[in-house]
């Protein structure tokens, strides 16, 4: 959802009074409201995977009272193209994907060496079929207000002027994915316990997936850090990050939305390529041994060592730390 940010503020460069809704599901909402070009999220009822053939019929009757010009489908599902068709959308953008002729009708074929980057080819979908592909892209930024960072300080109870006396290293050690995308977690304490020496505040982030690992991080700094791991929306993560001063994370969502918030991220990349997704900021450093198993792209270490990520070494991190 992050890296779409870049489509819509195409979009918006094409068509400056063009209005952009945006059907997705209900917990991205959160980062939509932080996109100043989304005119209205609308609720996916499915989840991902689900075929749900009637609903997604019946949705896409129910959006054609809205008239939509034009809908520009990010996913290559042959499923995820069924609603606008059924919205009667004159125009219908997408790549081909799964044998998608016919649902759509701007079908685009995918040139994988012209766009290597997912952020690309979700720019290229703003174009007209066959332009030429302006360069550099529009980078994902997400507008966080004061009124919003007020409202998450109150809501945990953080002391303003604390805020304002020390750093804040923001640490994000899970990844949905899989353990072949997470740093150990002993490199990620042995980190936080030399930050919170040097006098910055360590704030772990993370969703409830990932409260084993940061507890596990916290418990080997004596509990100093301030663990947000299961407790914060998506939205609430957002603007707590937004008050950091700089963030380590693995190649995840939570990786994506610090680069949107154009904050100093050390991108930690395993099995995963930093071609393909990397942080979209100039402020990002990525550390990626480039070991020749890797990318391998697995959940789990093929074969057995994880040595992609066991070989960072917490030095190589603060090294690269704002001072």
């Amino acid at each position: 959802m992050v890296m779409a940010q870049s489509l819509f503020l195409t979009l918006q460069a094409n068509a400056p009074d063009c209005l952009i809704d945006v059907l997705a599901p209900a917990w991205t909402f959160g980062l939509l409201e932080r996109m100043p070009q989304v005119n209205r999220a609308i609720a996916m009822p499915l989840g991902h995977g689900q075929l749900g053939l009637w609903e997604r019929v019946t949705l896409g009757k129910q959006l054609r009272a809205d008239a939509y010009q034009q809908a520009v489908v990010l996913p290559n599902s042959w499923k995820s193209a069924l609603t606008p068709f059924f919205a009667d959308i004159p125009q219908r953008t997408g790549y081909v994907g799964e044998c998608r002729w016919g649902l759509l009708n701007d079908a685009r074929q995918l040139n994988k060496q012209q766009l290597p980057m997912t952020v690309q080819r979700f720019a290229a979908l703003g174009h007209p079929k066959g332009a030429h592909l302006p360069t550099p892209y529009p980078l994902p930024r997400l507008a966080i207000s004061p009124a919003q960072q007020h409202a998450v300080q109150v809501q945990f109870k953080l002391n303003a002027e604390g805020l304002a006396a020390q750093k804040i290293l923001a640490l994000c050690p899970g990844a949905e994915y899989g353990e072949a995308k997470r740093w150990p977690t002993e490199h990620y304490a042995e980190l936080a316990r030399h930050q919170l020496k040097q006098g910055w505040q360590v704030w772990l982030f993370g969703s409830a997936k990932d409260q084993t690992v940061a507890a596990d991080i916290n418990r080997a700094t004596l509990n100093a850090c301030l663990d947000f791991t299961g407790k914060t929306s998506l939205a609430e993560a957002v603007d707590l990050l937004s008050l950091t001063d700089a963030v380590v994370s693995n190649d995840s969502g939570l990786m994506h939305v610090a680069a949107a918030l154009d904050k100093p991220v050390i991108a930690i990349y395993g099995s995963s390529d930093p071609g393909f997704t990397p942080p979209l900021t100039a402020k990002a450093q990525i550390i990626s041994l480039n070991l020749a198993c890797a990318p391998c792209f697995k959940r789990v270490c093929p074969l057995g060592h994880t040595a992609c990520l066991q070989g960072i070494r917490p030095e190589q991190v603060q090294e690269l730390l704002p001072p």
